[in-house]
């Protein structure tokens, strides 16, 4: 536990609730997790799941990726780029082939720089997605 910086996400978590005016109680039931659980991940004594992040966030109304890098579970490069892939997945005005391709170049261009393209550590619904898929592969995600 010692990688984790949980007292971090545990007043970052205290900073979101009150900023949401949300008691620990209430945002314990929107979560679904109990209310001394969250108290303890508030006071940096619990680690939480990537699963239980997912709800608290959503209870929140904040981006899971943020509270996977305040737990370590996600850095901040992974982080950005999930984000990114996230808001072309999500635009609406341009077609599925159309986010695919803008993905594939956007990937290439992490490539080019230097980055790391694999996002086998991936958490969103979609699964984990490389550079090196085929089109045949990635065109099985589901619209949004």
């Amino acid at each position: 536990m010692a990688s984790l910086n949980v007292g971090n996400l545990g007043e970052y978590l205290r900073e979101q609730r009150r900023s949401a005016q949300l008691s620990l109680r209430q945002l314990a039931d929107a979560a679904g997790v109990s209310n001394p659980y969250l108290s303890q991940i508030e006071r940096g004594l619990r680690k939480p799941s990537a699963e239980v992040l997912q709800q608290v966030a959503k209870a929140l109304r904040i981006s899971a990726e943020t509270l996977y890098v305040r737990a370590g579970i996600l850095d901040e490069q992974e982080r950005d780029q999930l984000e990114t892939r996230a808001v072309i997945l999500a635009d609406p005005s341009i077609n599925e082939r159309q986010k695919q391709v803008l993905l594939q170049i956007y990937e290439s261009f992490r490539k080019e720089n230097g980055f790391d393209t694999d996002t086998t550590k991936d958490t969103s619904a979609d699964g984990p997605r490389t550079a090196g898929a085929s089109d045949a592969e990635q065109d099985h995600t589901p619209s949004h």
